[in-house]
């Protein structure tokens, strides 16, 4: 069995580090090592969309994520289509180049949809759109209804720590990469705003 030390290592590396030792192997065991809840998190969506078993187990400070490759008898074979319709991706936190008429644009995009009940099965907001989930109050209620009603919310993890604002996340969870690069295959359709 192999360890991956992936501590200490943001996204998206722990998996690519998984995916360089499975690549190489057609049946075994790997162990990767990872100190944040993100990472854990994305290994365990690497190993369900991939059929690999997988077992997690936590240690003092880090996560011990065992994935299985190989060994069908005991792994179910799944189909991996698409269960979700739409992935909506927002990265800016206004609609257009104006600021001001922008931000009206934006609000009224986000209203219009909780009004009409169509909202995504996941939102993922990156670049300046971050400032939607925490420090813009007017927003983070419109966001806390969007959750409510169902769709889950990410915002990008990069980009928080890019704005110092990795502290004032007041809707939804830290997001990574994998979340808009899975869109293109887990989803039905993505969509662009911002």
């Amino acid at each position: 069995m192999e360890i991956v030390d992936a501590r200490g290592l943001g996204c998206p590396k722990p998996i690519i580090l998984a995916e360089e030792v499975l690549s190489k192997i057609n049946e075994g065991i790997i162990t990767v090592l990872v100190d944040s809840e993100v990472s854990r998190d994305n290994l365990k969506r690497y190993a369900e969309r991939f059929g690999y078993y997988y077992e997690i187990d936590q240690e003092d400070s880090f996560w011990k994520v065992k994935i299985v490759k190989g060994y069908t008898c005991s792994i179910p074979t799944t189909e991996n289509k698409p269960s979700k319709k739409l992935l909506l991706i927002i990265s800016s936190d206004i609609i257009g180049r104006d600021e001001k008429l922008g931000r009206i644009l934006m609000k009224a995009f986000l209203e219009t949809m909780i009004a009409i009940k169509q909202l995504p099965d996941v939102i993922f907001l990156m670049n300046t759109a971050v400032k939607l989930t925490t420090i813009d109050e007017e927003f983070v209620e419109l966001f806390k209804k969007i959750e409510s009603m169902g769709t889950e919310i990410f915002t990008c993890g990069t980009c928080l720590k890019y704005y110092n604002l990795e502290e004032q996340l007041k809707v939804g969870y830290r997001g990574t990469t994998n979340h808009f690069v899975e869109g293109m295959f887990d989803f039905n359709k993505t969509v662009w705003v911002g």
